[in-house]
């Protein structure tokens, strides 16, 4: 319970970590930061979720790590391989630049997320018509909920249908969906 400075999760290989606001803060915990910069740099297991925003080059060599957060800085993950993030919030610029594996759900509420995307390295497609992805969004949303108590994680599920055309599957230009 609290905040956490940059690097969490630094070469984590397995285990969790929950990261969320002391009970009765005032402020919305998807609109403040909770967690630093450069946060599971070369992760390559376990699971994180944090309810808040992340600084910048948030999941930057994720290898194996899921995470959900609901915000990030500019570079979010870049350079990943493998791996899972889920983002609740608006990202920064430059999103997935390099990536070569694993994919992200990203929440574009501003309608503003294709511009912010790397399209030499990721194609982001919206979740619109991939049930199954929807599907395991939604366990990760849930599971989000159960280690953090957010408040932002419970009215996305309350209202999952209406919040789903506003989110992206990002994966890797290389990568097939079918397979």
């Amino acid at each position: 319970t609290g905040d956490a400075n940059d690097y969490v999760g630094k070469g984590m290989a397995g285990g969790k970590i929950a990261i969320k606001p002391h009970l009765g803060t005032a402020f919305k915990c998807n609109e403040a930061t909770i967690i630093g910069n450069t946060c599971l740099y070369g992760a390559t297991g376990g699971k994180l979720f944090a309810a808040g925003k992340a600084g910048e080059r948030f999941g930057v060599r994720n290898s194996g790590t899921i995470a959900v957060i609901e915000g990030a800085g500019d570079n979010a993950c870049e350079y990943m391989t493998g791996g899972i993030v889920a983002i609740l919030g608006a990202t920064g610029v430059n999103f997935g630049a390099g990536m070569t594996g694993g994919f992200a759900y990203v929440l574009d509420e501003n309608q503003d997320f294709q511009g912010r995307v790397n399209n030499e390295s990721v194609e982001a497609i919206s979740l619109s018509d991939l049930y199954i992805h929807q599907e395991h969004l939604r366990g990760l949303i849930a599971e989000h909920l159960e280690e953090t108590g957010s408040s932002h994680a419970e009215h996305i599920l309350a209202n999952f249908d209406e919040w789903i055309p506003k989110f992206y599957l990002v994966k890797p230009q290389a990568a097939d969906l079918n397979t």
